[in-house]
């Protein structure tokens, strides 16, 4: 993906304004207004381990982020609700099984998450 300039200001605690580096064909997040869906720790994790798994399941989820089914849950609910994922549920024989996947708005909106922390990052170290 080709990368130029979108400057964004941002005025920091000490009233000094700095500028940010967005993505083309993007309109830049202005710092302090990250994408509060993602941004939670269980949410970043389910859309960042589908962005490099074509699917993934509740269990499989359940897993590698450590969270019980009931926080999970709530969290694929909300990220559903975005439409940064699908959910498709279904039975093998008896046992139910639930399997996410990330939407192309859940990518780009991922995308411009990280995009958006990357710019803070340098930001911070340029001071």
């Amino acid at each position: 993906m080709a990368r130029e300039a979108a400057r964004v200001e941002h005025r920091g605690s000490g009233g000094a304004t700095r500028r940010l580096r967005g993505v083309r064909g993007r309109a830049p997040v202005p710092a302090g207004e990250l994408d509060r869906v993602i941004h939670e720790r269980v949410r970043l994790g389910i859309v960042s381990a589908l962005a490099v798994t074509e699917t993934m399941s509740f269990n499989e989820l359940k897993k590698l982020l450590r969270a019980t089914d009931g926080n999970l849950s709530v969290h694929a609910r909300k990220l559903e609700e975005a439409q940064y994922v699908s959910c498709t549920k279904r039975f093998d024989g008896r046992v139910p099984r639930t399997e996410y996947r990330l939407t192309a708005l859940g990518r780009r909106s991922l995308e411009r998450y990280l995009d958006h922390m990357e710019a803070l990052i340098r930001a911070t170290r340029a001071r």
